[in-house]
């Protein structure tokens, strides 16, 4: 065990929290000591959350959003237009479009983007299902939200490249968002105004 900690349950907490994203072992320690100060109804209703989640958590069938159920509440909404699907490229920016109150149309999450470097292929991500989705027709524009990093750029080329004969028109959100940005960091006003001013895409990388 490490001399500095006291408990070797402690130690084993902190190590388990300091593997979170953004999270150092001076932050993991804090965040231990402070559930520690809890009562056990509250650490235990944490802890269920998390393996409740984990568990429990669904992806749509449609759009691989996060789901309570096989249809994301986005997608059986009937309200939304269904003729329009955005793009992104994980479940962060779903939620970051949707706070700009500007798309009221569908989305399609990829679960990443095409990024040799990583290992990431475009058969690791959802894009052959998004294009099942255009062929069963009903679909009128796909949006790119893409992060405008090269590997956004070349996965948004290479989805045009499956798309563009199928008649359906395509466009790209406006450069507002700086290149290199990642799209869920980008304010609500910056966002929603680069989806409402979207532009044919041109297909050029």
């Amino acid at each position: 065990m490490n001399g500095q900690f006291p408990s070797i349950l402690l130690e084993k907490a902190v190590n388990e929290f300091a593997k979170l994203p953004g999270v150092g072992r001076k932050t993991a320690m804090r965040l231990v000591l402070h559930l520690l100060r809890q009562d056990t109804a509250m650490v235990e209703n944490f802890a269920n959350a998390i393996v409740t989640l984990k568990q429990e958590v669904k992806y749509c069938k449609v759009c691989h959003n996060i789901s309570d159920t096989e249809t994301c509440r986005i997608c059986s909404n009937p309200q939304r237009d269904a003729s329009i699907v955005c793009v992104v490229e994980n479940i962060h920016d779903v939620m970051a479009v949707e706070a700009t109150q500007q798309f009221r149309g569908l989305y399609h999450v990829l679960g990443g983007v095409i990024s040799p470097m990583d290992g990431i292929g475009p058969g690791d991500l959802e894009i052959e299902s998004l294009v099942q989705r255009v062929a069963a027709g009903g679909i009128k524009e796909v949006v790119f939200a893409l992060s405008t990093t090269m590997e956004g750029d070349t996965t948004n080329f290479y989805i045009y490249r499956k798309l563009e004969k199928t008649g359906v028109k395509l466009s790209v959100i406006a450069r507002g968002i700086s290149v290199g940005d990642e799209l869920e960091y980008a304010d609500e006003v910056t966002l929603g105004r680069s989806i409402v001013n979207r532009t044919p895409f041109s297909g050029a990388v």
